[in-house]
């Protein structure tokens, strides 16, 4: 896959790409100082800065020199540039649809609006944000049908996240997984041995959450030469540039929970970054084949692994070096079922296995309507507060715990949150696969993660984009998209820990 193969047209068409990936790296590296580091005074700027970047990068993906690269190279004898082309004619025919003025001014109201929703998540008023996600809202809607679709409107964002898949796959698989989950909920509500959490809940300072964090991310595979650890107030993973791979965490001084498998998540998502196919560097197909897929990979970590119960077999000792004193008076296995609890809670990223994927059909739901104009923004935050009372039982007090709670909708990314559940899907298929081959727990046990991640490499970080999604998941596992997987994980493992 070497340059030295590629005639002159396809280098020049590389060297051309090269300077979207140039502005991209200035634009991901703005983007991550104001999710981090940035000062408030410093945003508008930024924003204005921000969108003049995009505009460069719109432009050059939408130039004349572009199309006469597509239409020389599309049937180019190299695989790698073939795919390329693919992918860059796509977006080329996606980006011309939209007008450079209107491109521009969405960029900055999405750079705007994530500052906004940080407060207005502070303050809980969803009214603060409403303005902003109204316009951005409308932007979806209006991109949406620049670019056309088959049947739903709101194809036409999935499709940029979770190519092949539709509202139509969806409508036909979540049901089916809510309603399984439902019975596995069903359950654990009336099981008589449940885990105690009360022992876990105690102060545990900020300094020694993140020593154990990176001793975790350490064992993980994680490369801190290409990457680092910071605080953020909603968790994510960001390549800079493909040695550079940052990972951001949350504390919570009051429950370990959410920096450990938060930060075990995230890095999940950066060894996807960090494994991709060197020779394919500097080529649009070195990038993740979708948002599910990525998905895969952080759930997998988290869960398969982090909340494995080998795993706290193996490194309970060391957590317990970095653990209050009272931890230790807590029995390993009673520690493990406490971790696992299954219980509605009202923020996505601090939910459980079993009732995470609910939270995700709860803001597709709402998404899709919006996107076809079947409700309104005025009213997400009672919409919101319904259906997490007819999914989870629960219900919101406040719009920090509901509808504020996601960084996603500021950023103007509709059509993402079914790649949460579908990653989940699809990580359990993958695990299925793998342990064909290796065997998880014996990698823990013997403190070397190792060949889970050379697998991982080889079969999904290695591919880059040079599949569609489901194709790939289908060479992998030999099956298409199945939940039946993820099912048979949740009740083999839930059944033994709340003993039904």
């Amino acid at each position: 896959m070497g340059t030295a193969t590629y005639t002159s047209v396809e280098k020049e068409f590389l060297e051309y790409y090269k300077q979207i990936e140039s502005y991209g790296e200035a634009i991901k590296l703005m983007a991550w100082d104001l999710r981090t580091k940035a000062p408030k005074k410093g945003v508008q700027r930024r924003s204005e800065t921000l969108s003049f970047l995009s505009q460069k990068v719109h432009e050059l993906k939408t130039s004349d020199q572009m199309k006469s690269y597509i239409d020389q190279l599309k049937n180019s004898s190299d695989p790698v540039i073939k795919r390329s082309v693919e992918l860059v004619e796509k977006e080329y025919n996606q980006s011309r649809k939209i007008p450079v003025e209107e491109y521009k001014e969405f960029v900055e109201l999405t750079s705007q609006a994530e500052s906004v929703w940080t407060e207005a998540r502070e303050k809980s008023d969803f009214e603060m944000f409403r303005p902003y996600l109204e316009k951005i809202v409308a932007f979806n809607i209006k991109f949406a049908e620049y670019w056309g679709y088959k049947e739903n409107r709101y194809d036409a964002l999935l499709d940029n996240y979770e190519p092949g898949v539709t509202v139509k796959t969806l409508d036909q698989v979540f049901p089916k997984l809510r309603d399984d989950l439902g019975i596995l909920i069903e359950k654990v509500n009336t099981s008589t041995d449940k885990p105690n959490t009360d022992a876990i809940l105690t102060h545990f300072p900020k300094e020694k959450q993140e020593a154990f964090a990176l001793k975790v991310l350490e064992k993980m595979g994680y490369d801190f030469k290409a990457g680092r650890l910071d605080e953020t107030v909603h968790p994510f993973a960001i390549n800079i540039n493909h040695d550079d791979v940052r990972v951001t965490t949350r504390y919570d001084e009051n429950d370990f929970r959410m920096a450990v498998f938060g930060t075990v998540h995230e890095g999940g998502h950066a060894l996807y970054e960090q494994g991709l196919n060197k020779d394919l560097y500097d080529t649009p197909v070195c990038d993740a084949v979708s948002m599910g897929i990525h998905e895969s990979q952080s759930l997998f970590w988290e869960n398969f692994v982090g909340r494995n119960e080998t795993f706290w077999d193996q490194y309970y000792e060391l957590f317990l070096d970095y653990a209050p004193e009272s931890f230790k008076d807590i029995p390993k296995h009673e520690f493990y079922r406490a971790i696992n609890e299954v219980k509605p809670t009202f923020i996505r990223i601090e939910a459980d296995e079993m009732t995470y994927p609910l939270h995700i059909m709860i803001r597709y739901e709402l998404e899709k309507g919006l996107i076809n104009e079947e409700i309104e923004v005025k009213d997400l935050p009672q919409l919101w507060n319904d259906k997490m009372e007819e999914y989870l039982g629960i219900r919101p007090e406040k719009d920090a715990d509901g509808v504020l709670q996601d960084v996603h909708w500021s950023d103007g990314s509709f059509g993402y949150f079914p790649s949460y559940a579908l990653g989940y899907m699809y990580g359990a298929q993958l695990k299925t696969a793998l342990n064909q081959s290796i065997d998880i727990d014996e990698a823990i046990r013997n403190d070397d993660l190792s060949p889970v991640k050379h697998w991982l490499n080889q079969n999904i970080h290695q591919k880059g984009s040079m599949k569609e999604p489901l194709d790939l998941l289908k060479e992998v596992t030999g099956e298409g998209l199945n939940p039946d997987h993820l099912i048979q994980y949740l009740t083999d493992k839930y059944g033994q820990i709340y003993n039904w």
